[in-house]
């Protein structure tokens, strides 16, 4: 499915694929956001697979086509969101960009339907991609994409957002300043705007687990 381009699907083709998609993921085990403890009010930590995260929104690191990867068994979040949301997903995409009449610019977020994961929404962003050496513009863009997101949600109805960590994969962003840029943004936010949207940042390796963890004691997080 990987390959395949974002045009319309048989009835009978999606009826199997869902049923398909939807037992993967009951296999793998769905977490309920209820099940996990916040480590401050509002706000989580959680490693494991985004894909099988039931809240209401979960974000997407894309690129700026906004159709997903299409290389067949890659490692990265945006292959994974698609795999497992299934074909609807690309699709939805498409005609937004087709809308949109140009790529997706680094800093900004658009809204599909989640469609066979467990959440309700996904939220695509794009990080900025680093080449070299990481500047101020790149750390603003990086902030921009979560606060886009946290608009976006709330925008929609979303009281539950699960960040991936934006960026720092195959788009290089080194992972510990990443980390500390996340947690600074959402906290702003949150003062700033009086939000109560929860947010659930998920993380999948050990490092990045710790790394937070740290930003995200109450006598660390003020110090950002």
């Amino acid at each position: 499915m990987n390959v395949r381009p974002p045009v319309p699907a048989a009835e009978k083709f999606l009826e199997v694929q869902d049923a398909y998609l939807q037992e993967e993921t009951r296999r793998k085990g769905i977490t309920d956001l209820s099940e996990l403890t916040p480590v401050q009010e509002g706000i989580y930590l959680w490693k494991g697979d985004i894909t099988t995260l039931r809240c209401d929104a979960i974000v997407n690191a894309a690129n700026s086509q906004m159709l997903g990867c299409f290389r067949p068994n890659h490692g990265c979040i945006d292959n994974a969101i698609h795999t497992f949301a299934g074909v609807q997903l690309r699709a939805a995409c498409a005609a937004q960009m087709k809308r949109q009449g140009r790529e997706e610019m680094a800093g900004g977020a658009k809204i599909t339907p989640a469609y066979n994961l467990p959440c309700r929404y996904v939220l695509h962003t794009v990080g900025p991609v680093i080449y070299s050496i990481l500047t101020q513009e790149d750390e603003e863009l990086l902030a921009s994409c979560y606060r886009s997101c946290l608009k976006l949600a709330e925008a929609n109805g979303a009281r539950s957002v699960a960040f991936c960590c934006i960026s720092t994969g195959v788009f290089h962003f080194p992972g510990d300043r990443a980390a500390e840029i996340a947690v600074k943004t959402v906290m702003e936010y949150r003062t700033r705007t009086g939000s109560k949207t929860e947010v659930i940042f998920n993380v999948f390796k050990d490092e990045d687990y710790e790394s937070y963890g740290k930003l995200l004691r109450t006598d660390q997080a003020a110090e950002i």
